[in-house]
């Protein structure tokens, strides 16, 4: 059998480290930099470039962006980082999934661009009336904090880490006046990415004892910030898992201590946002057990207290293990990836006579808000900062193309000014969706801008706190 063609280096690309792989990853328009064998040229991962004694190296079942060796594929499946793991007590399949109405959900719609002009103009008054009588320019909350003040007059960091310190430490002003930076509280990130809010919320609270954080993130996240306060007294955990099966009762640090707890998140994006709301108004707060699939019927008040306290055997009481929320910062992102299904501002919509079709086309016309400017506002200026991309990017990525959204359709019919006002009023109505839904469950809550559109053109922070019939009366 002759073997494979080995990979031969082409003219400007240069010759491979000595001691590294000899393979040219050309995503990457660079040498692989993993260390192969003694005797060989590539590493196990690019071994296939040589022959192996006939040995084959095919795609992982489990993740096809690795390769395995063929006769080892059974081994390998038993210790492959992508097998499935055991799930977490937190995890309760679908817990904060909202809508189970299959009937409810439209079929797939056809893209925006394939709209006539007409049809295009009759969701766009539809737009208009739904949002008549809303407050379209929100208050401007640009604050900062103190905690973050060395940081921001360090000339070492660059444009983009300036940006992302700007919105962190106006996000920890807007928490300090909303008086959710104190003892006895317990911090959850949603969407945490390499943890860097958690970590400013702990240096702005570093002399404040009984303090926690919940890092949630569903994927592996490199260069975290964690390691970094394994000596303080605060206690920092990860829990990996997707916020639309997390059950924060479950939790049990949370169970331990049943400390108030409040909710954060960074560019939380789409969808994301609706699940972690239900998942600190609804899943937690009302003290589920997470495993009845169907509602419980209706009871009276004393029926409810005794299920509620059934459900709940393992704590100490039901009042101590239903607290409400102390507070919600969420900095909002990417409403083109919303989804109906998750939306918790549905009653809402239906209430302006709007339904799953008109999200559909409104959760991508909010593209237009921002997608004619992202291209001056988005570069990254250091190699440190561009390992932010993944999880704590300073914006998201759009992932519409443009006949997605429309906009490659659009000229002649609208302009580009008129496009992002459009834009910007799909954002609002679905946001405003969220206030609605917050407000009817007892919580004061308000959008505002937090930072200035040249630092993020996401730049829209939804808070929230219980009003005084939520909060309970301290336990002697």
């Amino acid at each position: 059998m002759a073997a494979p063609q080995q990979q031969q280096p082409e003219p400007g690309r240069g010759s491979p480290v000595p001691g590294r792989c000899a393979y040219f990853v050309e995503r990457k328009k660079r040498f692989c930099k993993m260390t192969p064998a003694p005797g060989r040229r590539f590493c196990g991962e690019h071994g296939q470039q040589e022959e192996e004694n006939d040995r084959k190296r095919i795609p992982c079942p489990l993740d096809p962006k690795h390769t395995v060796y063929e006769d080892q594929l059974q081994k390998h499946l038993k210790k492959c980082n992508s097998r499935e793991k055991p799930k977490p007590v937190y995890f309760v399949q679908d817990i904060n999934a909202g809508l189970k109405d299959v009937a409810e959900i439209p079929e797939k719609q056809v893209p925006l661009s394939s709209l006539s002009k007409e049809e295009l103009e009759n969701l766009i008054i539809k737009l208009k009336k739904a949002s008549n009588g809303l407050e379209l320019r929100l208050k401007e909350q640009i604050l900062s904090h103190q905690a973050l003040q060395e940081a921001l007059n360090d000339p070492k960091n660059g444009e983009s880490a300036f940006k992302h310190l700007k919105q962190q430490a106006s996000i920890l002003g807007n928490m300090e006046k909303l008086h959710l930076l104190g003892p006895g509280r317990c911090f959850v990130e949603f969407g945490a990415g390499r943890g860097k809010l958690s970590h400013w919320v702990d240096v702005a609270l570093q002399n404040v004892e009984n303090i926690q954080f919940l890092l949630v993130e569903r994927a592996t996240t490199r260069f975290k910030v964690d390691g970094k306060h394994k000596r303080r007294d605060s206690i920092f955990e990860r829990l990996q898992v997707d916020i639309q099966h997390l059950c924060l009762n479950k939790v049990p640090i949370l169970e331990k201590k049943k400390l108030p707890v409040v909710g954060i998140g960074k560019h939380l994006c789409g969808a994301a946002t609706d699940l972690a709301l239900r998942c600190l108004v609804e899943s937690y707060t009302t003290c589920c057990d997470g495993e009845n699939e169907e509602p419980a019927p209706k009871r009276s008040r004393n029926d409810e207290t005794e299920v509620a306290s059934n459900n709940c055997a393992d704590n100490e009481s039901n009042k101590d293990n239903c607290k409400p929320v102390a507070g919600i910062v969420i900095a909002l992102c990417c409403h083109h990836k919303c989804d109906w299904t998750h939306y918790v501002g549905r009653e809402f919509f239906k209430s302006v006579g709007l339904g799953p079709v008109e999200f559909h086309y409104f959760q991508r016309m909010s593209s237009w808000a921002t997608c004619g400017m992202r291209e001056t506002t988005t570069k990254a200026s250091t190699s440190e900062e561009r390992k932010d991309q993944t999880n704590d990017t300073e914006e998201h990525e759009q992932t519409l193309s443009k006949t997605e959204s429309g906009s490659d359709n659009l000229q002649g019919i609208l302009t580009v000014e008129e496009r992002k006002e459009i834009g910007c009023l799909c954002k609002l109505l679905i946001d405003h969706g969220r206030i609605e839904y917050l407000q009817q469950r007892g919580y004061k809550a308000a959008l505002q801008y937090y930072t200035e559109s040249a630092v993020s053109l996401e730049n829209v922070l939804l808070t929230a706190v219980p009003s005084p019939s939520l909060i309970p009366e301290p336990t002697t």
